[in-house]
């Protein structure tokens, strides 16, 4: 196909202005992508590890159960296979910004100068040959014209060497051109060759990490799917356990205790070591108080009936401490346990069975009726069951009472009632002691003065600030 020298000039031109305006614009951005591609990568390799790293966790945990122990190291050796695939994957990528994205920026920033030089140094070249060839067209021009007078012998031989000028200058125009056209086709040519080799060379990478990774990943594909083709299956060991469980076992029975009290064994947490707060109510009825009310008594003519009731008294308890039943007491004071878990709360009114009937330091082991609770309580908030109810206005009531818990009375009129002054709060630093000194003083001081009836003696032991 034949042009004109000014057709293929255009051509030439537009090979260079292609390269620098569409190709070395289009490596820039190339290279801006792979940069966003290199990060994509190494996000997704990254959550890659995150997730194998958390899939090996699970794989950790199942390798300390009896039954999926080797599915366990079946995820942790799944986990470390991708964890591999995935170095594998960094470092093709690294080779991909070696190899291609550094070289595409490096020849981009150099190719755009180079083009530049090269264009201009084409244009400039081919203005000069196009100047000299228009001026030797010009001067041929001007020959023939003067050629055509008189004298055209005498110009004959200038205009033959003026043609002769004229077709060198435009052969070699002709030359120059098509050598610049075959120049700007080879340099376009070499920057596509460049960029598709480079990429090649990706591929080729690419396709040796895909069989790398099919290789790693298949290698222990087939007995990791064993493991995990019957969720039934269990090991032997972990079967022969289960039916040994399942095996039946004689028990040779114990000899069924006695009902005696001293052969129930009760196990119950140690008594507190505080010792127990003594109610005001049970501080009238001490040995203490005893010994003062019968030698008054004896002075007043009134011991025959005391010694009576005394005796009857401690009758009553020696009953209940023989009985085998283990006694019963209903208390007459609440008391709160507070945060300590061995001790019993319970309301007034309240039945509580002794589990220990022994006291221990104004303590006693029992269990709650109504729920069931077991604890220590202080032994003054509580009085026999089965002891009758003693009406204190009554002129045969008995000052003395015994301290021990089944033989606990308390008075039950509606004045009494009315002059009952509650215990202080549990653990509490006033000594009962103290208490126990005035109920002893009062008492004294009113038989002295003969006191009429013994709801006004009672009355006067209970007012400690007397």
């Amino acid at each position: 196909m034949s042009r004109s020298a000014e057709e293929v000039n255009k051509l030439t031109e537009s090979t260079y202005k292609n390269v620098m305006d569409q190709f070395n614009p289009g490596l820039r951005n190339l290279v801006n992508l792979g940069k966003s591609y290199e990060k994509s990568v190494a996000a997704m390799t990254l959550a890659g590890k995150l997730y194998f790293d958390a899939v090996s966790k699970i794989g950790e945990n199942a390798a300390v159960s009896p039954v999926s122990r080797e599915l366990g190291v079946v995820l942790m050796e799944i986990s470390e296979v991708h964890r591999k695939v995935h170095l594998e994957l960094e470092e093709n990528f690294k080779r991909f910004h070696r190899e291609i994205i550094a070289e595409l920026e490096r020849k981009t920033d150099m190719d755009v100068k180079y083009m530049t030089a090269t264009f201009k140094r084409y244009q400039m070249e081919h203005k000069v040959k196009q100047d000299s060839l228009e001026r030797s067209q010009s001067d041929l021009k001007k020959l023939r014209r003067k050629s055509q007078g008189k004298n055209a012998n005498k110009y004959e031989n200038k205009e033959s060497e003026c043609l002769e000028i004229l077709t060198n200058r435009q052969m070699d125009m002709q030359l120059f051109v098509a050598d610049g056209f075959k120049e700007a086709l080879l340099e376009e040519k070499r920057r596509f060759c460049f960029l598709v080799d480079k990429h090649c060379m990706f591929s080729y990478q690419i396709a040796s990490f895909h069989d790398k990774a099919r290789d790693i990943l298949t290698e222990k594909l087939s007995s990791w799917q064993d493991q995990c083709n019957d969720a039934t299956n269990m090991p032997d060991s972990v079967l022969s356990m289960i039916e040994g469980l399942r095996t039946p076992v004689s028990i040779t029975p114990l000899p069924s205790p006695s009902p005696s009290r001293h052969s129930v064994n009760i196990s119950a947490p140690p008594a507190p070591l505080l010792k127990a707060q003594t109610s005001p109510l049970a501080n009238m009825f001490t040995q203490e108080n005893v010994s003062v009310s019968a030698s008054t008594n004896n002075i007043t003519d009134h011991g025959n009936g005391e010694d009576s009731n005394l005796a009857r008294s401690v009758s009553v308890a020696t009953g209940l401490n023989n009985m085998v039943k283990r006694p019963r007491v209903r208390t007459i004071f609440p008391h709160t346990a507070g945060n300590n878990s061995t001790l019993l709360s319970f309301d007034e009114g309240d039945v509580i069975v002794l589990l220990i009937p022994d006291e221990r330091d104004g303590w006693m082991y029992g269990e709650l009726e109504k729920n069931g609770k077991r604890g220590w309580f202080p032994s003054s908030y509580c009085r026999a069951l089965s002891e009758p109810l003693v009406n204190n206005n009554s002129e045969a009531a008995v000052p003395y009472r015994s301290r021990s818990v089944v033989n606990l009375h308390h008075q039950d009129t509606e004045t009494d009632e009315a002059t009952m002054v509650l215990p202080p709060a549990d653990y509490c630093d006033i000594s009962p002691r103290s208490a126990v000194k005035n109920n002893t003083v009062t008492t004294i001081s009113n038989h002295h003065h003969h006191s009429p009836t013994p709801s006004a003696a009672s009355s006067s032991s209970f007012d400690h600030n007397t």
